[in-house]
């Protein structure tokens, strides 16, 4: 389940006419927790609300799941005034984390198109999702331990252009093999 500390399920609801049924879960502040900003995460004094917003969630039972909930804007001493850290939201995406490691990974067995057939959404928010996990996975990885190299070159599409060759960096240490880098 998705992180939701410092906030409450308010209602849970079931919407929608038959074929185009969604649930629809209502989120609100836990008013025991001061909000965190979303720049420095530290709690902050409220300072309002914004409108209500919605994210995607994980399909359940093969139901769109949408996350409701009106940000509130924090006063932070050292950012100023900012929205509020959502755990679920990575910036102004209209998808969870959750559902966004969700298409990724389902995109890595299914075509990106099949992938959003499937679950509801558009080739874009695949593609988005992807992009986010892969971007997520670089600013983590860890490059300690690799002590041997493999570079290859690799021809793609039409043509002996140099445009048309990659060279990729692989780690090729006992025991682990993994793409390092694929640069044009």
């Amino acid at each position: 389940m998705q992180e939701l500390a410092g906030f409450l399920i308010e209602q849970v609801c079931l919407l929608g006419p038959k074929g185009q049924r969604r649930i629809e879960v209502k989120l609100a502040a836990d008013p025991r927790r001061k909000p965190r900003c979303s720049g420095c995460q530290q709690a902050c004094p409220g300072y309002d609300t914004q409108p209500e917003r919605r994210w995607h969630f994980v399909p359940l039972w093969n139901l769109p799941v949408e996350l409701v909930y009106a940000p509130r804007r924090v006063e932070c001493q050292a950012c100023g005034v900012v929205a509020e850290h959502l755990p679920w939201s990575a910036g102004k995406s209209p998808y969870t984390k959750a559902f966004m490691l969700f298409l990724a990974r389902w995109a890595r067995r299914l075509s990106w198109k099949e992938t959003a057939t499937i679950f509801g959404t558009s080739w874009d928010a695949v593609h988005r999702s992807v992009e986010w996990v892969v971007a997520w996975g670089l600013a983590h990885r860890s490059l300690a331990g690799v002590s041997a190299l493999g570079i290859d070159e690799l021809h793609w599409g039409r043509g002996k252009k140099s445009a048309n060759f990659l060279t990729l960096i692989y780690q090729i240490d006992h025991g682990v093999r993994r793409l390092l880098r694929a640069a044009a």
